[in-house]
């Protein structure tokens, strides 16, 4: 094992945490720009131009190392877009420095509490996250079955980039103009994924790689989205702060459980991803009739 694992390790652990940290006030300003464009439609595009940088990166850091088969200077390539991102966040800080300070015009729900609602998306989006396996075991069953040849893992993984990025596009929109339930397809066609990556050979495998590009694309875009319905702006901040860390730790646990359970039995493994994410669709549904039935209550009073 390499002597600086740990190094490593705490490098991954602190892009986590800055992850963290900047997606709930980031999601606060896509919901209010959502206002005018569509939330879903916000959240989408935010995806997709979000993955099309996961698309291009990973392909980038291949080509590199195919070229000159040096990780450091693959690597520091990657300085140079994050520079970039730095100077246009200094500089959209300049130009709008009331970005982060939107007015909030629409009245509070049941003063200042979280809908009901959103306490059920919640239990959803947990068991969406815990049968979501992370892309490294994914990518490791890859390596041992010989599924995919190494050189096409990390490919396949910017393939799914590109199909979260174009999905997240589609179901913003479906999003703005049906609503949270248009996650109940969605959910099931994405559960589809497990089988087709652990069982299948080099085609079911990419299929199955793409469905789950997809269903990233989906976590990323209308289930974020989806919060700001069912939240006052006040607590907006907040709600997305609590959805994160939920989805992290629903997340975390379930990869952590499927992992241990993968080197027992595949079939079980590939159960619980399928039965974590089939059971999220009653609590869904029970959120999309809530948040309708609150929305028709509101016209009603005005």
């Amino acid at each position: 094992m390499p002597k600086n694992w740990p190094l490593a390790a705490l490098l991954i652990l602190l892009e986590r945490i800055g992850r963290a940290t900047r997606n709930p006030p980031r999601d606060v300003m896509l919901a209010e720009a959502g206002e005018q464009t569509g939330r879903g439609w916000a959240f989408g595009v935010n995806e997709a131009l979000d993955q099309l940088g996961a698309l291009i990166g990973p392909l980038a850091i291949a080509a590199i190392l195919g070229w000159r088969q040096n990780y450091h200077l693959a690597f520091a390539v990657l300085a140079v877009p994050a520079a970039i991102t730095l100077f246009l966040v200094f500089g959209a800080c300049l130009i709008y420095p009331n970005a982060g300070r939107i007015e909030h015009k629409i009245e509070s729900a049941a003063g200042g509490d979280y809908l009901p609602a959103f306490w059920w998306y919640l239990i959803a989006a947990c068991l969406i996250a815990f049968g979501f396996a992370d892309y490294s075991l994914v990518a490791f069953h890859f390596s041992k079955t010989q599924a995919a040849a190494p050189a096409w893992i990390p490919i396949f993984y910017a393939f799914a980039m590109g199909a979260g990025g174009l999905v997240s596009l589609i179901l913003g929109k479906l999003f703005d103009r049906a609503g949270l339930i248009v996650l109940v397809p969605v959910t099931i066609f994405v559960a589809g994924y497990a089988p087709l990556a652990f069982y299948g050979s080099f085609a079911a495998a990419l299929i199955g790689t793409l469905l789950w590009g997809a269903g990233l694309g989906a976590h990323e875009s209308v289930m974020q989205a989806a919060v700001a319905e069912m939240v006052p702006q006040e607590r907006l901040g907040s709600a997305y702060g609590l959805f994160g860390a939920a989805f992290g730790i629903a997340w975390f646990a379930g990869s952590a459980a499927m992992g241990a359970i993968y080197d027992f039995s595949i079939p079980a493994a590939v159960s619980l991803a399928i039965l974590a994410q089939l059971f999220a669709i009653p609590p869904i549904v029970i959120a999309a009739h809530s948040v309708k039935v609150s929305a028709a209550k509101g016209r009603a009073t005005h």
